[in-house]
């Protein structure tokens, strides 16, 4: 016997263990295109999962250089507005997804959310008569408080904030770095926070500063990834305009000299002409990169659309006594795309492959079903091939194998492909040709479930 099991509970159970409730809710996170304002509420949702099983609140402090700032505070307002939402969220079937859902609904409704509360709280980390909440971020540790109201070390507009006489700080730090705190109070049940509860909270504060240290890190690494590339393709820029506009430059110099006779006008005329059309070109793909952004998926005859790009004139002009074989299976199912940016993609592919081989040669565009999810067209050259160092680089922005190429055109041809769910692989082998084989996803998956 064999017994399958999703790696997501989908459903909120409240007779669930208290440790296996906070992560279930935790693990949402891993699964979801969650920004990392939204994993942050994950992870405060899992601290205030319900009557029995969480915090009645959870307040969110982030630091912002050597400030601590309020965030947000997730909680009902009142006893009566958390008992209702408990009687809520305890009904049977109800989901994490539902859960999460109604926590941001919380956070977000104005004026009458509790972040509203929070937010106008900031903190020195680097004073020296520092006051809770602040100390416990300054100095990593968790600090229980309980009769808050006899406490000097506790702020009076923090005291007054909260209005709760025991609650615990949670710092978030990771590599010996504060990111923020959280605040957790039983305001509600005046469930007294007992060690088990610390050890819980402790989890999940270790989570989220780790998690929002990793998203720093990964939002500085896109910055020098999008640093780099802009000054790839300032270089890029530079090279393929200075050539036309200095010719441009010169033979308009000469036309305005007044001392060459008019076959030679003529000719600079027809010279800026073509230099002119050279730029055009270099800005029309460069737009045409750029400009990728495929908003919506959406099923479409790939034959016809394959059909389009070999019978089109200035594709057919250029065959040179080269065969464009088109071998697509009967009753090919539709795929999933943009099917003006895949016409594109396959016209540029194929205008390669054409490139690639010698007159005589053969270049073949076959289509089919991978299996029942995928389709794979395969455009295939017979041409010289290439040697696995140039291959790897073939999807790198600005690289080319052509002396005059931008190397733009296989990138964009990969952006399409997964702007549009799927991928594409390429095979080459010196002496025996090159084949880019494009992965789709099969419409008929869309359709089903419509």
């Amino acid at each position: 016997m064999i017994e399958r099991f999703s790696f997501l509970a989908p459903n909120f159970q409240s007779q669930e263990p208290r440790e296996l409730a906070l992560l279930s809710i935790i693990s949402q996170s891993f699964f979801q295109p969650f920004s990392i304002e939204d994993n942050l509420l994950v992870i405060l949702t899992a601290l205030t999962s319900g009557s029995g099983v969480g915090f009645n609140r959870a307040m969110l402090f982030r630091t912002d250089g050597d400030k601590l700032r309020g965030e947000a505070w997730l909680g009902p307002r009142s006893a009566e507005e958390a008992k209702t939402i408990w009687e809520v969220l305890s009904t049977p079937g109800i989901g994490y997804v539902e859960i999460i859902e109604h926590n941001r609904w919380l956070l977000t409704r104005q004026p009458e959310s509790l972040s509203q509360i929070v937010k106008p709280l900031v903190y020195s980390l680097s004073q020296d008569n520092l006051t809770i909440p602040a100390t416990s971020a300054a100095r990593k540790e968790m600090l229980l408080v309980q009769n808050a109201r006899q406490e000097p070390l506790i702020d009076p507009k923090f005291l007054e904030a909260i209005g709760v006489e025991e609650f615990l700080c949670v710092p978030l730090y990771a590599q010996d770095e504060i990111m923020g705190l959280i605040i957790l109070d039983n305001a509600y049940t005046k469930r007294h926070i007992e060690s088990k509860d610390i050890k819980l909270a402790s989890l999940c504060g270790l989570m989220a500063g780790n998690y929002m240290y990793t998203t720093l890190l990964h939002n500085k690494m896109i910055e020098m990834e999008r640093l780099a590339a802009l000054g790839e393709m300032a270089v890029f820029i530079t090279h393929q305009l200075r050539n036309p506009l200095t010719a441009i430059g010169g033979f308009t110099d000469q036309l305005l000299t007044n001392r060459i006779g008019e076959a030679k006008k003529r000719r600079n005329l027809e010279i800026i002409r073509k230099e002119i059309r050279r730029l055009e070109d270099v800005v029309t793909k460069l737009a045409l990169f750029l400009k990728v952004d495929v908003r919506k998926t959406v099923p479409f005859d790939l034959k016809s659309t394959l059909l389009g790009v070999i019978q089109n004139p200035d594709l057919t002009m250029k065959s040179g006594g080269i065969e464009v074989h088109l071998d697509i299976e009967e009753r090919l199912p539709k795929v999933l795309g943009d099917p003006t940016y895949v016409g594109e993609a396959f016209r540029n592919l194929i205008a390669n492959a054409m490139e690639a081989t010698a007159p005589g040669g053969r270049v073949t565009v076959q289509g089919g079903r991978e299996d029942q999810n995928w389709v794979v067209v395969c455009v295939q050259d017979t041409g010289k091939g290439m040697p696995p160092a140039v291959r790897d680089k073939l999807f790198s922005p600005f690289f080319s194998t052509k002396d005059k190429g931008m190397g733009l055109g296989l990138l964009f041809v990969k952006r399409v492909m997964e702007a549009s769910g799927g991928r594409i692989e390429v095979d080459s082998e010196v002496g025996r040709g090159t084949s880019f084989r494009l992965f789709f996803r099969s419409g008929q998956e869309r359709s089903a479930e419509a």
